[in-house]
């Protein structure tokens, strides 16, 4: 007898016999685990109702909390496949209780057209069953998790008393890697330079009477530097580059490395990997995609879960030059749909959706087109 035929039982002798195949569907289906789907309206109302600094200062939380039990993760650099325009990526992790992923790709040349350099969706799914559990778009989610991840990192790394930051690139990531910082670290003032002035006239905008944070509109790269306690480079060319030189970082810098990210891109000089203490998040995926592609493969690097539990120092002394070599690491993407997940349950934001059937028999899969 299966699990339907019992359940139906069940419910005739409770109901005196007076049954139907269509209520015994809906009681099998309650008990079914369901798929909740967040589109792009959903997740700008849950940051919204959460507010945008307070949404990276707690998603921020639940990377720290996955990084530091590391080791219970399956882990693995991103699938990609690289094009003449750009990259489409698979970005996979687990641990006991949840399965993620995220589809991204990379496509500069895309805001020609008017369309985004970069595009997410992703799921997470319970591993005990493979059911999946959250349908989500991954697009704005990755740029605040990105700017999390970016000031947890320096939360860390950073020296204590850093009060202001340049940031090298003003495109889609600046005004998220800016209130990150803010929040996280209590910075004010912020350098700002791109080679597009209209990108700087539009992160201005943006954050214009922002409470607490000062933007600064600088003539170079150089000038947006000398200032700094901290330096944020974000632009998007695949392209090998060089954004910065050992020149325009000061002893005490911290360096959040965010625009390589992929083979065959990199935004410092190879001179300040040498002067500086380098971390990264996944290593084998970080010696293939980030700035450290341009070193040698015994070049030194600590993962960052290291530093957060203890295993290697971060940063030493005042004097010291730390970067984060930032590729983007699936397990942000995974504790992002958790977070997700979490917030929108709570706050009944999203629908579900009838991702995958229910037939009353799972071996008559068929029954659901007969």
């Amino acid at each position: 007898m299966t699990d339907c035929q019992l359940l139906i039982g069940k419910y005739k002798v409770e109901n005196n016999g007076k049954s139907t195949i269509n209520r015994a569907k809906q009681i099998t289906r309650k008990a079914t685990p369901v798929t909740r789907y967040i589109d792009t309206q959903d997740i700008r109302k849950l940051v919204q109702e959460i507010g945008t600094a307070d949404f990276i200062a707690e998603l921020a939380r639940y990377i720290e909390s996955d990084y530091s039990r590391w080791e219970e993760f399956e882990k693995c650099a991103r699938v990609a496949n690289h094009s003449e325009e750009g990259v489409i990526e698979l970005m996979p992790t687990s641990d006991a209780q949840y399965y993620g992923f995220k589809y991204v790709n990379g496509h500069p040349k895309n805001t020609r057209d008017n369309m985004l350099t970069v595009m997410a969706f992703g799921a997470l799914a319970e591993v005990g069953s493979g059911y999946p559990l959250l349908l989500s778009e991954l697009t704005i989610t990755t740029a605040l998790r990105t700017a999390a991840t970016s000031a947890l990192f320096a939360s860390k790394l950073a020296r204590k008393d850093a009060r202001s930051m340049a940031v090298i690139g003003n495109g889609a990531q600046s005004e998220f890697q800016i209130l990150a910082f803010h929040k996280l670290l209590n910075l004010r003032d912020f350098y700002v330079y791109d080679i597009d002035a209209a990108a700087t006239r539009k992160l201005q905008h943006n954050l214009a009477g922002y409470p607490g944070i000062r933007i600064l509109p600088a003539a170079s790269a150089a000038d947006a530097c000398r200032d700094a306690d901290i330096i944020t480079t974000v632009t998007a060319d695949k392209n090998y580059a060089t954004i910065l030189t050992p020149d325009m970082v000061r002893p005490g810098v911290h360096l959040n490395a965010v625009g390589g990210d992929c083979p065959g891109k990199t935004e410092l000089h190879a001179g300040i990997l040498e002067m500086a203490m380098v971390f990264v998040e996944f290593e084998p995926q970080t010696r293939i995609e980030g700035d450290i592609q341009q070193m040698a493969a015994d070049f030194p690097v600590t993962e960052f879960w290291q530093v957060l539990n203890g295993d290697k120092p971060g940063r030493e002394q005042d004097s010291d030059i730390t970067v984060f070599d930032s590729v983007g690491f699936a397990l942000e993407d995974f504790s992002a749909l958790r977070y997700v997940l979490d917030k929108a349950t709570i706050l009944n934001i999203g629908k579900t959706i009838n991702l995958i059937p229910a037939p009353i028999n799972p071996k008559n899969l068929y029954s659901l087109i007969a």
